[in-house]
């Protein structure tokens, strides 16, 4: 191996670890919030990529039924709790009306606008609403009622949920995969390195949700409340800090960061149904490396998994997958001597 191959994979490396970051801090934010080791965050990655490529089809995306579906359960349950709690029925129809308003209308609207194929960046903002919708009524329907639960119980219902979702990609999408077009197709040469205009893209919005996420939790309100309930939740209840909107919240940012990840990779490789399983372990990988509790961490660990998978792709590509995953092990043995242990109850 020379300098010029060794800085092609280190550019290889660097972007897909670009896309790892990001799915790993979506599963560092979430943990830390909601103490869900959220293993289907790899599948609004694949929904993200698989949605506009059916946008750009002509075709209305599964995902628009699946986030009707996912509204009315939604709605039922709140329906159900409000009675039984004896709530007021105009609150009651105001949540109901607050829940289904937006799948409904995309419902009605995405059969009559979908096949006349609206420009790319339209498309681009319909896939993240989608998608970024569905975030908060996961956690209504999986997580809202297990808030007081164990990590392992959350764990197991996270299992759950991802072999759910996979399902429904199935269903929802079939077996075939699909690739999108690059959102830019220029082309730069540096030295040895060729920079395509679809590696900047990822590199610049990579960079650009890391800032905003600081900027969210450093400077907003709503980002101090979700960084109080990381830190302890009963003292954030005890402050007014409501869990259960912290977890949508947090929720709801999970999917968008998924959604946006989707439609990064979707240009550089065909996204299957189940293919965001593999991209989430990779991210939960990278997060390890922060403890499920360090941003900066969880980036760095990011990056390193990228470069570890293209070099290993170089000197054993069948073995590139078991190369990654191995790097595990020593990070938990790691973590095991240098974080105290608590016994949870």
């Amino acid at each position: 191996m020379d300098l010029t191959i060794a800085a092609i994979l280190g550019l290889d490396g660097l972007t897909n670890g670009a896309i790892y970051a990001l799915v790993a801090l979506a599963l560092v934010l979430v943990f830390s919030v909601t103490r869900v080791i959220f293993i289907p965050q790899g599948e609004f990655v694949a929904f993200g990529a698989l949605t506009l490529a059916a946008l750009q089809m002509g075709k209305v995306p599964g995902t628009v039924w699946l986030l009707l579906m996912m509204a009315i359960a939604a709605a039922v349950l709140d329906v159900v709790q409000g009675l039984r709690e004896r709530r007021a029925m105009a609150k009651i129809a105001f949540g109901m009306v607050e829940t289904l308003s937006f799948p409904i209308g995309m419902a009605v609207v995405m059969p009559m606008w979908a096949p006349s194929q609206p420009a790319l960046w339209i498309q681009v903002l319909l896939t993240l609403a989608i998608v970024t919708a569905m975030g908060p009524l996961l956690y209504r329907l999986a997580y809202r009622a297990l808030s007081g639960a164990s990590v392992l119980t959350l764990l197991i219902v996270s299992v759950g949920v991802h072999f759910a979702l996979t399902g429904v990609g199935l269903v929802f999408f079939g077996a075939e995969g699909y690739r999108t077009p690059a959102f830019w197709d220029a082309r730069f040469d540096v030295g040895p390195l060729s920079l395509t205009g679809q590696t900047l893209i990822i590199f610049g919005a990579s960079i650009a949700l890391i800032v905003a996420l600081f900027v969210f939790f450093e400077r907003t309100l709503t980002g101090k409340a979700l960084r109080a309930t990381s830190v302890n939740r009963t003292g954030a209840r005890l402050m007014g800090i409501s869990g259960d909107a912290a977890g949508s919240q947090t929720f709801t940012m999970a999917a968008f960061i998924g959604a946006l990840s989707g439609l990064l990779i979707s240009p550089s490789t065909t996204i299957y149904y189940d293919t965001g399983f593999l991209i989430g372990l990779k991210g939960f990988v990278a997060a390890v490396f922060g403890g499920l509790a360090s941003f900066p961490m969880a980036l760095a660990g990011a990056l390193g998994v990228g470069l570890i998978e293209s070099f290993g792709s170089f000197w054993a590509s069948a073995f590139k997958e078991v190369i990654v995953f191995t790097v595990i092990l020593p990070v938990l043995l790691w973590r095991s001597f240098v974080d105290p242990h608590h016994e949870e109850h």
